[in-house]
């Protein structure tokens, strides 16, 4: 594991439990955090460095962070595809739904429906990608 994070899937269930061990195997590898123990997974500290390796990582945290705000923008700083796994209030929130368009303009499709007829960030997102139109508010098509 000390190596390589992803090898994590392989080792013991107390190696999995081991704070330690993880917090080493996700600073390497983020979605190692898939293999850490629930306990583990709920974790803020370990979930951050997690989060900051790939975004994408979000998705195995525990509901509780999916919904903590400084936990999602990192992840979506990091890569905006993580708002796909954010809690839903978290999608309505202006500050987050740009941190990740800027990121990935696609994950408009993501952005709770009320902010997507948000006139700034649709122009942002189609600006960077003139696909993501098909998730833009009809009203501003």
């Amino acid at each position: 594991v000390r190596h390589d994070g992803a090898a994590l899937e392989y080792a013991s269930e107390s190696l999995k439990a081991d704070r330690d061990m993880v917090v080493e195997a996700v600073r390497q590898h983020g979605h190692a955090l898939h293999y850490a123990t629930e306990e583990l997974r709920a974790d803020k500290e370990i979930v951050l460095e997690a989060v900051s390796e790939n975004g994408c990582a979000l998705e195995f945290a525990a509901d509780s962070l999916r919904a903590d705000r400084e936990m999602v923008l990192t992840a979506v700083r990091q890569r905006g595809w993580a708002l796909r796994n954010a809690s839903e209030a978290l999608r309505a929130d202006r500050e987050v739904a740009f941190a990740a368009v800027r990121n990935q303009a696609s994950v408009l499709e993501f952005v709770a429906k009320e902010l997507r007829a948000d006139e700034e960030l649709a122009v942002e997102a189609v600006r960077k990608d003139p696909w993501t139109l098909k998730y833009v508010d009809e009203a501003l098509r």
